[in-house]
């Protein structure tokens, strides 16, 4: 071919990437959830997933991808094509597998490039009606009592329930059984059953269970007290002066996304986030809607990776 053919193609090439850039999307978009339906994760991508579709034009299509302590939607969403066509929902759990697993399929911050937070949530400390406490300072002294017998449920190995869990029985001197389940929903069922004593849940998980009777509410973790929750105290005033932890999530793509794709779905996630039909879904299980440029949540990121490695070390907590 001559030289002035190479040109022509290659001026052709370019063309028709910027047209198909300019014309994303074509087609419905899959949303990766790593956690079942029923937690926050779910929550979250189901509030937005309807008008971030209307403002691209295509359908979101949400994916639950449970398992593998919020890993095995990592993996898959790491290994889709960089096209568009693929979010993933990442939550504060994935900054914490970073130095818990020892081996990952997938590396966090090599094969993501962020998007926007979406927004976050308390965790709460709940109990079984049947379990004989009433305040943090019962559940401590319980604890200590009985060493080792009683259960807290989590979302999995690693994830954000499982750390404020095992932070509280870090800063409180207690021992209590961790039983990880597949996801917010599944560690929910399990405390109404019974099968759990204890649960360190996200609001979205808990809230109805705990104004409808079956879960008792015995503080907050957050800094200050929570709006949806008012009667509770946080954790920090019912007597562990500091503790303080939030789940928190955010939307990624695979490594290679084009930067004016990635420009698209900020601006119409940052518009979905603003609208009062989502917020108000969200409001009704104590989420708080919070968008984000992709540095200040790649900067989030960093913080909070470094966060998490230190507490992980700190507690000698490692799951193969």
């Amino acid at each position: 071919m001559k030289p002035g053919h190479w040109l022509v193609c290659l001026i052709l090439g370019f063309a028709w990437l910027a047209s198909a850039h300019a014309q994303y999307p074509t087609r419905s978009i899959r949303f990766i959830l790593p956690f079942p339906p029923g937690g926050g994760t779910d929550t979250m991508g189901r509030a937005i997933a309807t008008r971030l579709g209307e403002g691209l034009g295509q359908q979101v299509v949400i994916d639950n991808r449970g398992g593998g302590g919020a890993n095995i939607g990592a993996e898959l969403a790491a290994k889709s094509p960089p096209d568009g066509y693929t979010l993933f929902m990442m939550t504060g759990t994935h900054t914490v597998n970073v130095t818990l697993y020892r081996k990952l399929g997938y590396e966090l911050v090599r094969d993501f490039v962020p998007v926007t937070r979406l927004g976050g949530t308390a965790y709460v400390v709940v109990v079984h009606p049947s379990v004989p406490v009433r305040s943090v300072k019962e559940l401590i002294a319980l604890a200590k009592a009985r060493p080792g017998e009683i259960a807290h449920s989590s979302s999995g190995s690693g994830s954000g329930p499982h750390l404020a869990g095992e932070l509280f029985k870090g800063m409180t001197g207690t021992k209590m059984l961790h039983i990880p389940y597949k996801g917010g929903g599944p560690s929910v069922i399990a405390l109404v059953a019974g099968e759990a004593a204890v649960g360190f849940t996200t609001t979205p998980s808990c809230i109805h269970q705990i104004h409808a009777g079956r879960l008792r509410g015995l503080a907050v973790s957050s800094a200050q007290r929570s709006p949806y929750l008012p009667d509770l105290p946080t954790v920090a005033e019912a007597g562990v002066p500091g503790y303080e932890t939030t789940a928190w999530y955010a939307m990624m793509v695979p490594t290679g996304t084009p930067a004016e794709i990635i420009a698209r779905l900020n601006a119409e996630t940052a518009r979905a986030l603003t609208l009062p039909d989502v917020k108000s879904r969200l409001d009704a299980t104590g989420m708080v809607p919070q968008s984000s440029t992709p540095d200040e949540l790649r900067t989030h990121i960093h913080e909070e990776i470094a966060k998490w490695a230190k507490v992980v070390r700190a507690l000698d907590l490692r799951v193969e």
